[in-house]
């Protein structure tokens, strides 16, 4: 089992920037892959933002190419997004997900709020 824990969302203005975090703990050896997803106000459908593989290879949603980047650093288990000229439109709940051989982890999320 993989247990997974987000911290570092809050207000941010348009133009700002923003760094989440994703500290994972139990079977990490056993994690190939992941992610942040984001849930916008009123929806129900968590949209995928990024993706990070065991061998570090990267994929964006074509909304936050180029605005944001997601990393690891495996020595602390933690998972980041960093989140630079963020929009209003990237206001949402940002989950970190993991796939491991135990199946699929979501941690509790973590609010992010654009506004001036």
């Amino acid at each position: 089992q993989v247990q997974l824990v987000e911290s570092g969302g809050g207000l941010v203005q348009p133009g700002g920037s923003l760094r989440l975090s994703c500290v994972a703990s139990g079977s990490v050896l056993s994690i190939y892959a992941m992610g942040w997803y984001r849930q916008a106000p009123g929806t129900s459908r968590r949209e995928l933002v990024a993706t990070i593989t065991r061998g570090f290879n990267t994929d964006y949603d074509d909304s936050v190419k180029g605005r944001f980047t997601i990393s690891r650093d495996d020595t602390k288990n933690t998972m980041y997004l960093q989140m630079n000229s963020v929009k209003p439109e990237d206001t949402a709940v940002y989950y970190c997900n993991a796939e491991s051989g135990s199946g699929s982890a979501w941690g509790q999320g973590t609010q992010v709020t654009v506004s001036s």
